[in-house]
């Protein structure tokens, strides 16, 4: 009997923490990000909401890809906001789309995951953002 209360317990412990901490349940807002997107957006287009480069576009830089990754994110979490690809060139929807990217994909609020990311996707790999990495920590200070 004891060690089916021992089981239980270790179980309980290890599963509690899981449904708490999963993905999309911390809330980033929790966490100070302007100064990492403010860093983003002078790397990204100095400032600049109607830039683009390739499918990039606004003041972050950011693709048709993401949307509908922030798109995905609101159906999981049962939301009827939806962004369009002109909420790109608004620096407050694109700032609204990078707070919801860093609560489902990085609820741990690490800021050198999120720049990293930020640059190179969820898989990205240290030495190609390196620079990336360099250049939004200088424009931080």
């Amino acid at each position: 009997m004891k060690r089916i209360a021992k089981v239980i317990v270790v179980a309980l412990a290890l599963l509690v923490p899981s449904a708490v901490f999963s993905k999309g349940n911390i809330n980033s807002s929790d966490f100070e990000w302007e100064p990492v997107m403010k860093a983003i957006i002078e790397v990204e287009s100095n400032g600049n909401p109607n830039a683009r480069s390739g499918s990039s576009c606004g003041a972050m830089q950011i693709t048709p890809i993401l949307v509908r990754e922030c798109n995905q994110i609101l159906k999981r979490r049962k939301s009827k906001k939806r962004f369009t690809l002109a909420d790109r060139f608004s620096v407050a929807k694109s700032k609204e789309m990078f707070l919801l990217i860093q609560s489902y994909h990085n609820p741990a609020n690490n800021v050198e995951k999120a720049i990293r990311s930020w640059n190179g996707g969820m898989n990205y790999s240290v030495r190609r953002t390196q620079r990336y990495f360099e250049k939004v920590m200088k424009a931080m200070r």
